[in-house]
């Protein structure tokens, strides 16, 4: 998440807490997450769809909102989005990842 939101303001407010409360540590996280995304080749539609499938195998719903919404801004499909779901079927298990098109459909609904 880091990698591209600089601006605690614009983070859900956990976060935005934590990066309000501890400046410094906030900064150097995103730097990292900036060197990662930087670090090799795949492209930035290609790195949105990886994080989101990280973001669904790990269950964490406020992520793959997180990433569902910037996808959408940046132009990737619904479909693309829904089929990262579809896809982690036979690794996470159909409720898990049911659960996942759940939140991504939060999202591509709104």
């Amino acid at each position: 998440m880091a990698d591209e939101i600089d601006d605690p303001t614009e983070l859900p407010s956990t976060a935005g807490d934590f990066a309000e409360s501890y400046p410094e540590i906030w900064e150097e996280y995103a730097a990292l997450g900036k060197a990662c995304s930087a670090g090799g080749p795949i492209d930035d539609e290609t790195k949105r769809l990886v994080k989101l499938a990280v973001a669904v195998g790990t269950q964490s719903e406020g992520a793959v909102h997180s990433h569902v919404r910037r996808a959408l801004e940046e132009g990737v499909e619904p479909e693309t989005l829904r089929h990262v779901a579809v896809l982690s079927i036979p690794t996470i298990g159909f409720p898990q990842a049911m659960a996942a098109m759940s939140w991504i459909d939060d999202l591509i609904d709104e």
